[in-house]
Parts: structure tokens; C-alpha cells; sequence
């Protein structure tokens, strides 16, 4: 069995440049976790920062990033199944992965599988749903029963619809089993960040982003056949950049509304990572500001 490392945090914590940093040490190749650096053309609003896997002038291998066109709906089931084949090559070749990201739901899916994979869609919810906002959305999710909400993701309203889904099929088939998933033995890194210098990275990497060609990465990916509908699909950076380039708010109204957007995000990674921890996860936390040598040699002690 081999053991996996997992690095993980919120947004603009730096654990991108830790993975890196611990991969050039330990002859390590990096897995994503990140739900958007799967897609090609989607680079600075996903933050790919690929520049970060050269270090000292060595490329660190990574996996998962790039590897579906911009418009394609890339799903969990097919993450699982991705991860556990880069895993595996990964380890035929003796090297060490590493994942690393922030998505939840992706963290969890290749730590321990994913316990709804095979559940199906279901057309009457979906068209049920279609219109809904996001209040409308929670008042849904309220009526699922807490245990199986403390399983489940509510952060987009397409993972509350598909909660929905989820808990409509297990409440009709009680007889339902999860599918089975190979143990993964794991140590987990967690790099924590002071919510105030979160909040300001966060500030000052949007405004930096949307001045250095954010809005013309959308714009690309408009002129190259997609909709607005499906770049908004994506959520945070492309929903709300489609809003400005249709002329539904100003400039400022943009800057404002997604910063807020990102900070509730990186909020509500946090809020996963806790739940993480109380059902058995065990993170070990590692604080940002360090200098790099010192959490390497944290990261080690721990390994």
C-alpha cells in the first residue's frame, strides 16, 4: 500500500507552492484537486499559476490540470477515476504523489471514493429546480435529513441540486449500497492562513488578475464558440466577468461583487476542512507565514 500525501487549504494560502517545494525534495509528482484547472484555455481565473511546478529550474510532473476542453462538464465520477490511474502510475513509477487542491469534494472523492457515484440524475428535479435561486435552493436542502446532509455539498446551487437528487434516490431505495473504493493510507497537510491576510491576498491577487488579462481570458473563451451560459457554469470569476461583459454591471460593481464572491468561497472551504476533521479526518495544520524551509522540515516531522 502507498501512501498518499494530501495538501490542502483555502484559496491564496500558498499550499500550490508547498506541494511544489515538498515534490522538488521528495521526488514527487503532483495530483490536482482543484475542480476548474481541469480545463485548457480556463488558466489565470483558475489560478493554474503553472509557473509554480519549476522549481530551481526542475519541472514537477502534475496531473489533472489541462485535461478537458473549456464547455465540458467534467463530473466526480470521472475525477475518481482519473486520480486512482494517476495514483497508480504514479506509484508503478516509484515516485511520490501528492495531492494537493481546495475543492472538497474532490479532496474527499480521492481520499475515501466518492459514496454516491452511480446514483442517477433525476429529469423531474432538475426541471423542478431549474428556476430556483439560492435561497429557494437552501429551503430544499433544509428538508434533507441532517445526517445525510453531513455527506453532502451545498456550495453551488448544482451541488444542491444534486444533493437533492441523491437524497430523492436513497430515500426511494433504501436497499442502496455505496459502490467500494480502495483504502488509500494518507497523511494530510493543511495550510492555514490568518483570515485577515487571506482576505487581502485574495484583494490584491483579484485586482492584479482582472488588470493582467482575466477578462480577456473570457473573452477568448467567448470569441472561441462558448456561451455566457456555460462559462457562468463555472462559477466565481467566469459568472461574474459574463455579467460585466454583457453590460449588467460596471467595473466596480464587478471588483466588489466577486471579491465578496471569493471570500465567502475560501470561507466555506474552511467551513468543509472543519467538517472534514470531525468525521475522522485528521489535518495537520501548518501555518503560511512560515519560511519555506521551516515547513518543509514541519511537513517531514510529520511524514
Amino acid at each position: 500500500m502507498n501512501k498518499l500525501i494530501t495538501i490542502l487549504g483555502p484559496t491564496a494560502s500558498g499550499k500550490t507552492n508547498l506541494a511544489c517545494a515538498l515534490a522538488y525534495d521528495i521526488n514527487g509528482e503532483i495530483i490536482s484537486a482543484d475542480s476548474r484547472q481541469i480545463y485548457r484555455g480556463m488558466d489565470i481565473g483558475t489560478g493554474k499559476d503553472i509557473e509554480e511546478y519549476t522549481v530551481n529550474g526542475k519541472q514537477i510532473p502534475y496531473h489533472l490540470i489541462d485535461i478537458k476542453p473549456a464547455g465540458y462538464k467534467y463530473n466526480i465520477y470521472e475525477y475518481q477515476s482519473d486520480f486512482l490511474n494517476a495514483f497508480n502510475q504514479i506509484n508503478e513509477r516509484k515516485n511520490q504523489a501528492i495531492l494537493c487542491g481546495g475543492s472538497g469534494l474532490y479532496l474527499e472523492t480521492a481520499l475515501s471514493g466518492n459514496t454516491f457515484l452511480g446514483i442517477p440524475n433525476s429529469d423531474d428535479i432538475r426541471n423542478k429546480t431549474r428556476e430556483l435561486n439560492k435561497d429557494e435552493l437552501l429551503k430544499l436542502w433544509d428538508k434533507i435529513p441532517i445526517s445525510l446532509q453531513q455527506k453532502l455539498d451545498a456550495s453551488t446551487d448544482k451541488r444542491i441540486i444534486r444533493s437533492l437528487e441523491i437524497a430523492d434516490y436513497i430515500q426511494a431505495h433504501p436497499e442502496w449500497q455505496s459502490p467500494k473504493y480502495p483504502k488509500i493510507e494518507h497523511t494530510i497537510i493543511g495550510v492555514s492562513i490568518d483570515r485577515d491576510l487571506r482576505r487581502e491576498k485574495i484583494s490584491k491577487r483579484l485586482s492584479f488578475r482582472l488588470n493582467n488579462g482575466l477578462i480577456e481570458e473570457v473573452v477568448n473563451l467567448v470569441d472561441s464558440g462558448l456561451t455566457y451560459e456555460n462559462l457562468a457554469y463555472y462559477g466565481l470569476e467566469y459568472k461574474w466577468i459574463c455579467r460585466f461583459l454583457q453590460k449588467e454591471i460596471t467595473k466596480k460593481e464587478l471588483f466588489l461583487g466577486l471579491e465578496t464572491a471569493i471570500h465567502q468561497f475560501a470561507k466555506r472551504q474552511m467551513t468543509w476542512f472543519r467538517r472534514m476533521e470531525k468525521q475522522g479526518y485528521k489535518i495537520n495544520w501548518i501555518d503560511t507565514t512560515l519560511p519555506m524551509e521551516e515547513k518543509l522540515n514541519s511537513v517531514k516531522q510529520i511524514l
